[in-house]
C-alpha cells in the first residue's frame, strides 16, 4: 500500500492546504514523512548549493516557517492545534521538524484559512489608492509580538522604487543570478507546478519573448547588457513601474534581530499571517526580498559573485536601503514587499501534487 493510500483524510486535507505556502521561486523546500494519522515529519532543505539568493539558507527557512503557519491554520479548521519541534541535530541546510496535531476542544477555525488558496504573488501594476487606516491597523495586528511593519508611502514609495530599479540591475548583470533565473522560469506557461510561469513575470509579450531568447545563454545576456541596454526594458516593466504602481512598500522587522534558524522560521510564520491577512482584505502583494538578502551578505562579508564590482554595487544598495528605513530597522528586516488593491494574478505558480511531496523515512524520532 502506498503512502497516499495510508494517508488519513483529515491529515490529507491539512497537507493539501499547507503545500500552498509561499516559497522563493516556487522551490517548495519541504517533503512530508507520515508517521500516523496525527504525526508527521517535515523534511526541509535549502537551495544554497545552487541559488545565489539563498547562500545562508535563511530565505528557505522563512518559507518553512510559512509552511508551518499554513499547516497550523489549516489544522484549526478541524479543531486541531499544531505542535512543532525542530530537530536540532540536523544540518542547517536540512531543517527537520516533528509535527503533531492535538485535538483541542472549543478551538475555533482560524478565519485566515479561507485566504490560503487565493493568496498569490501579483507582479503587475496595482492601485495607487493609499491603504486605509483600518487596513493598516488590521495588517499590523496580524503580526505576532516582536514584529512590526514599516510603511514606505509617498516620497518613500518613490525612494523604494528607485532602490528596486537599481537592485534589478545587480540581479540582471550577475552570471550567478542568470543561472537561477534560467532554471526557475517555465516559458509559454500561465501556470507552473514547480517554477514561475513566464506570464506571471509582469513583462509584456515582446519583452518576454526577447528574454526567453537572450536568457538561453549568458554570452547573449552579457552582450545585450553591455551594448544594447539589455536590462532596461525588464527593469522598467518588472521593477520600476510596479514599484510606483502600488499603495505602498513595506518592511517587516523582528525584535530581537534574527540570527538563527529558529528566528527565520518564526519570521516566516509572521510573514504568512501578514500576507494571508492582506489577501483576506482584498489586497495584493509582491515580495521584494533581494535587497534584504544582498544587504545581509554585505554585512556578513559573504562573497556572492565572482564578477568584479558586484560586491561594491551591493554595498551601495545596502546603504540606500538603510537610508530608506533606518540602519537598525534595515538590519532587523525579515521581509519586504509592495502592496495595494488590485485584481488577483491571472497567471501564477501552482504547487507539486501532494503525492510528489510524500516520502518514506526512518519513522521520525
Amino acid at each position: 500500500m502506498n503512502t497516499m493510500q495510508q494517508l488519513d483524510t483529515t491529515l490529507e486535507h491539512i497537507l493539501e492546504l499547507a503545500r500552498w505556502a509561499p516559497s522563493g521561486d516556487n522551490t517548495q523546500p519541504w517533503r512530508f514523512e507520515i508517521l500516523d494519522e496525527r504525526r508527521l515529519v517535515v523534511h526541509g532543505h535549502d537551495t544554497r548549493d545552487h541559488c545565489v539568493y539563498d547562500l545562508d539558507g535563511h530565505p528557505s527557512q522563512i518559507s518553512l516557517g510559512a509552511l508551518l503557519e499554513t499547516m497550523a491554520i489549516a489544522a484549526s479548521t478541524f479543531g486541531l492545534a499544531l505542535r512543532s519541534i525542530r530537530h536540532t541535530d540536523t544540518p542547517d541546510n536540512r531543517p527537520t521538524f516533528s509535527i503533531e496535531f492535538l485535538p483541542t476542544p472549543g478551538m475555533e477555525a482560524d478565519p485566515l484559512a479561507d485566504a490560503i488558496l487565493p493568496r498569490a504573488v501579483q507582479r503587475r501594476a496595482l492601485s495607487r489608492r493609499p491603504l486605509t487606516v483600518v487596513e493598516k491597523a488590521t495588517l499590523a495586528a496580524a503580526l505576532p509580538e516582536g514584529y512590526q511593519v514599516r510603511w514606505l508611502e509617498g516620497s518613500r514609495r518613490m525612494a523604494a522604487a528607485r532602490l528596486m530599479f537599481r537592485n534589478a540591475k545587480l540581479r540582471l548583470t550577475m552570471p550567478e543570478a542568470h543561472r537561477v533565473h534560467k532554471s526557475i522560469i517555465e516559458w509559454n506557461a500561465r501556470y507552473s507546478e514547480d517554477r514561475i510561469p513566464d506570464q506571471a513575470l509582469g513583462a509584456d509579450g515582446m519583452t518576454t519573448r526577447l528574454m526567453r531568447w537572450v536568457m538561453q545563454d549568458w554570452s547573449r545576456v552579457h552582450f545585450f547588457n553591455t551594448w544594447l541596454a539589455g536590462t532596461l526594458a525588464p527593469r522598467l516593466q518588472m521593477d520600476l513601474i510596479p514599484s510606483l504602481a502600488c499603495a505602498a512598500h513595506f518592511v517587516l522587522t523582528a525584535s530581537p534581530k534574527p540570527q538563527r534558524t529558529d528566528d527565520y522560521v518564526a519570521a516566516g510564520r509572521a510573514m504568512q499571517r501578514f500576507w494571508l491577512t492582506a489577501t483576506s482584505l482584498g489586497l495584493q502583494m509582491q515580495p521584494e526580498m533581494t535587497p534584504l538578502i544582498f544587504s545581509r551578505y554585505v554585512r556578513e562579508g559573504r562573497v556572492f559573485s565572482s564578477t568584479p564590482g558586484m560586491q561594491a554595487r551591493a554595498a551601495e544598495l545596502a546603504r540606500q536601503g538603510a537610508a530608506l528605513v533606518g540602519q537598525q530597522d534595515w538590519e532587523a528586516a525579515v521581509f519586504m514587499g509592495r502592496i495595494g488593491a488590485g485584481e488577483p494574478a491571472s497567471a501564477r505558480s501552482l504547487r507539486r501534487p501532494l503525492r510528489e511531496l510524500l516520502v518514506q523515512g526512518s519513522g521520525g524520532r
